[in-house]
């Protein structure tokens, strides 16, 4: 028996960020209004039976060039609320049917106390993946990603870094810096991650040292086309634990312009989207997106970019808990 006709009135609420009953399943609301949460998660800091957190970290001074990257957050969520409730391209499904996600909000730390900041984020992150999700993190700029390494190498040992940045990162440091140009070799040289299992794609810059990981430079990546570069991956990575990093800025400026050190030359976000579309083989413990700088956006083409690549993080991380991990 059908129900009650639809009161034009009192149309469908919005605001399921705040108002949701369910975690499961897809949310449909308009694109310009509501609370925006990553798209349209509910907004939560209770993690019983849930699969994956997404946690802003909204810190940026660490940057080499233009700062900004601290409202990067804000706008990865803004931009994502194009997902609706839709099957979402490229996966045929919507990821929430059966993947319990929540937006955990952003990380708090003293922005005038620099040298606590690491620890913030270390232990916070630490809280949230003790209480059993994975943690997908937007930034900010890259040095979020060392005091993450650490927080989930801390439960998985060394990690395979799947990196995709214009950037090596791995310019020496004394351990007492806070750069986002170095996070890399201090990973490798504290153990977070394995050298030997661990790859780069994008890179368009030289770094004194490449700390024995593979690199598929920007030019390779034109050369030898998405399916050889996911190979590469697959060949490097094996089956070991594997942890995410994308810099926006591994896309050439023209589809990332709001990033603070970009570089010329680069993939489009298509390349790279099909990349990661192809990771599905990737036993991932963790990832995060970071280098949104939105005062050097226009239309919001790098938000959106970002937001994308989250997006399809969780789609990778869904498919594996149905048992329909891609090739």
């Amino acid at each position: 028996m059908a129900g009650p006709a639809p009161d034009p009135k009192r149309p469908r609420p919005t605001d399921n960020a705040v108002f949701g009953k369910q975690i499961l399943g897809g949310v449909s609301e308009p694109t310009y209004g509501g609370v925006l949460s990553f798209m349209r998660r509910r907004f939560s800091r209770d993690l019983s039976g849930i699969d994956v957190a997404v946690w802003g970290i909204p810190f940026d001074a660490a940057v080499s060039n233009r700062p900004g990257a601290r409202f990067g957050p804000q706008a990865v969520r803004r931009a994502s609320a194009i997902f609706d409730g839709d099957p979402q391209y490229p996966f045929r499904a919507d990821p929430f049917e059966r993947l319990a996600v929540v937006d955990y909000g952003d990380c708090s730390f003293d922005y005038a106390r620099h040298g606590e900041i690491p620890a913030c984020i270390e232990a916070q992150a630490g809280d949230i993946l003790d209480q059993g999700p994975m943690l997908v993190s937007i930034g900010g700029d890259h040095y979020v990603t060392w005091p993450l390494l650490k927080t989930h190498a801390a439960r998985h040992g060394p990690m395979a870094l799947v990196h995709f940045d214009a950037h090596q990162d791995t310019w020496h440091d004394d351990d007492g810096r806070i750069d986002h140009g170095s996070f890399v070799a201090r990973a490798v040289r504290h153990g977070a991650v394995r050298p030997e299992r661990s790859i780069q794609i994008g890179i368009r810059t030289h770094a004194p040292d490449d700390c024995g990981i593979e690199i598929v430079d920007g030019e390779d990546l034109e050369t030898l086309g998405v399916a050889a570069v996911v190979e590469r991956i697959r060949r490097r990575v094996g089956d070991a634990k594997a942890y995410l990093t994308f810099d926006i800025d591994c896309l050439d400026p023209a589809f990332a312009p709001g990033t603070g050190t970009p570089v010329a030359g680069g993939p489009s976000s298509r390349q790279m989207l099909m990349v990661l579309r192809r990771l599905g083989f990737l036993d991932i413990v963790g990832c995060d997106l970071v280098e949104v700088a939105p005062a050097y956006d226009h239309a919001d083409i790098t938000a959106i970019a970002g937001a994308t690549v989250v997006q399809h993080y969780l789609g990778l991380i869904a498919e594996r808990k149905q048992g329909k991990a891609g090739s």
